[in-house]
C-alpha cells in the first residue's frame, strides 16, 4: 500500500467514512515518517538538518528542522510551522512575494481530488497529512 493510498485512508478515518480493514492496515506506519521522507527529505535531509540531497540547487539553504522548538523558546511552534507546510495563508511571504518552498496544501489536496471518497472533503486529506508531518517534526527535535 502505497503513502498516498494509507493516506487517503486515514482521511476516510477521520472524515468517518467505513473503510474496512484500512485503519489495521495503516496503524503500523509512521505517517509523519513517510510524509517527510516523500516529502520533505530531499531539501531539509533524512535527518532534518537540512541537508539534503537538493540543497545544492536551492537559492536558500533549506531550515534545520531539528531546532524549530530550540529557535522558538523551547516550545515547538504548530501554527507557524502548519502556515509554512501549507502555505495557503495570506500571511507575508517575505519581501521578494515568493515562497522558499512549495505549497504543500495546495499539492495535497489536488492529490486528494484524485480520490472519489476524499473529493467532497480534500481538507480533511490535507489536514491529516499535516498533522502528520508536525507530529514527525515534533519528535524530532533536539533536547
Amino acid at each position: 500500500m502505497n503513502i498516498w493510498t494509507k493516506t487517503a485512508a486515514l482521511s476516510a478515518v477521520m472524515c468517518g467514512v467505513s473503510v474496512g480493514s484500512a485503519w489495521a492496515q495503516i496503524t503500523d506506519a509512521d505517517m509523519g515518517r513517510l510524509e517527510y521522507e516523500s516529502n520533505c527529505a530531499t531539501c531539509h535531509g533524512a535527518s532534518g538538518k537540512g541537508d539534503g540531497w537538493l540543497k545544492g540547487y536551492l537559492t536558500k539553504s533549506p531550515s534545520d528542522l531539528t531546532t524549530l522548538s530550540k529557535r522558538n523558546g523551547g516550545a515547538f511552534p504548530n501554527q507557524l510551522v502548519w502556515e509554512i507546510i501549507d502555505g495557503r495563508t495570506s500571511a507575508d511571504i517575505g519581501p521578494h512575494g515568493s515562497r522558499d518552498m512549495p505549497v504543500w496544501g495546495r499539492t495535497f489536496r489536488a492529490q486528494a481530488m484524485q480520490y472519489p471518497g476524499m473529493a467532497a472533503q480534500p481538507e480533511w486529506f490535507v489536514r491529516g497529512r499535516i498533522v502528520a508531518l508536525l507530529d514527525y517534526l515534533a519528535r524530532i527535535q533536539v533536547k
